[in-house]
């Protein structure tokens, strides 16, 4: 009587929760964000999990980012999430204030539904040459979670100094984040690579030497020689990064990137040369050798363009920080020997076949596509 009493409370609470969701789309909850914020709701769409990326995609929500950044609980210690992972927090001499976050914890139901949900999304693609953060499926499910939202952005004063950082996920560019309590009505689609080039038939890839990726994105700079601007580029990308035991702000570290951390949103207890704590997070088991020389370069151009941004560029403008990022990660892929790289999608963002004249054209069009629809990025 007693074990049937418990199932019954059981069931009672878990069918509570589920009734307090609120049905919401993802273009719902982008166009206001902050009415969402610390509500459970519940968002039927399409998860991808990519280089950059652990998202559920909006289609049209006409937003400046198109899409929910999704996280795990803390402590979950599950497989699925963005290959590389780049987080901004404030230092302890953040020159603006940092308010505390108090947010309702969320518990995970690791049932059948989930694990399957998890394994999908972390099955990559494997095939010829480097396809970068790339894994074998989309998967399309109704998701319950609690909603955090805020207006996603950084902002300067006078002197250019970061005195508010909001957002979630990736660089902090998603105004709304979803940590995951339930996952059900769980399909899947093979992702289309579409036909492979002749080039990516027998692209042997490099090896890189000695484990330390960060010389090997310096390495990529230098095949191209002094004075030329693709491997200043390069070059710019991985010095972000600084030199063993430097105190510059950035903080590498390596696993899945798929977990809710309280404490990014906290004060970093050090401080850094700009007030920011530049937090990256490299996924082993998704990125190996040239690879992750391949995300450095893309990853250390968004942190360059952070701290030192280009004329005319704003704030706000991730469509830049990204394009930027892929634009060094492809110049390190070509400086590492790279006969194509290709990107989640598949995206084709270098091939060593394209005709001299036309490789410029070929991989700015390759970048602006891929933000538009696989980044959901507004321009």
């Amino acid at each position: 009587m007693r074990n049937l009493l418990v199932i019954g409370l059981s069931c009672a609470f878990a069918t509570s929760m589920y009734g307090q969701a609120v049905d919401a789309t993802v273009c719902d909850i982008l166009k206001n964000p902050a009415s969402f914020n610390g509500k459970i709701v519940k968002v039927s769409g399409t998860v991808v999990a990519g280089l950059d990326q652990f998202v559920i995609k909006g289609v049209g929500c006409g937003q400046m980012v198109n899409a929910i950044w999704l996280s795990y609980p803390e402590g979950t210690k599950a497989k699925a999430g963005p290959a590389a992972m780049l987080q901004l927090q404030p230092a302890s001499n953040f020159a603006g204030s940092v308010t505390a976050v108090q947010r309702t914890p969320v518990t995970l139901n690791k049932d059948k539904e989930f694990k399957q949900f998890d394994s999908l999304l972390s099955a990559p693609y494997k095939q010829g040459g480097i396809c970068i953060g790339c894994v074998r499926d989309e998967v399309t499910a109704t998701l319950v979670g609690r909603l955090d939202g805020v207006a996603a952005g950084l902002h300067r004063d006078g002197s250019g100094k970061i005195v508010s950082l909001d957002g979630f996920g990736h660089m902090n560019a998603y105004s709304a984040r979803l940590v995951l309590q339930s996952v059900s009505d769980v399909t899947s689609v093979g992702i289309n690579y579409g036909s492979e080039p002749a080039a990516l038939q027998d692209d042997s890839v490099p090896e890189s030497e000695g484990g330390d990726e960060v010389a090997a994105a310096h390495k990529a700079a230098a095949a191209f020689g002094a004075g030329n601007p693709a491997g200043d580029a390069v070059e710019r990308a991985a010095a972000a990064f600084g030199k063993q035991g430097d105190r510059n702000g950035v903080v590498v570290s390596f696993g899945a990137a798929n977990e809710i951390s309280p404490k990014s949103e906290e004060k970093w207890e050090a401080e850094s040369p700009d007030g920011v704590a530049f937090n990256v997070t490299f996924n082993p088991s998704r990125l190996k050798g040239v690879a992750e020389a391949v995300a450095i370069a893309l990853i250390g151009a968004e942190i360059a363009d952070i701290r030192s941004p280009k004329a005319g560029s704003s704030s706000s403008d991730v469509f830049q920080r990204e394009s930027d990022g892929w634009e060094a990660a492809t110049l390190a892929a070509i400086g590492s020997g790279l006969k194509t790289l290709r990107a989640p999608g598949g995206y084709l963002m270098w091939n060593r076949s394209w005709a001299p004249a036309d490789r410029q054209k070929l991989a700015q069009e390759a970048f602006q596509k891929f933000l538009l629809n696989q980044e959901l990025m507004t321009q």
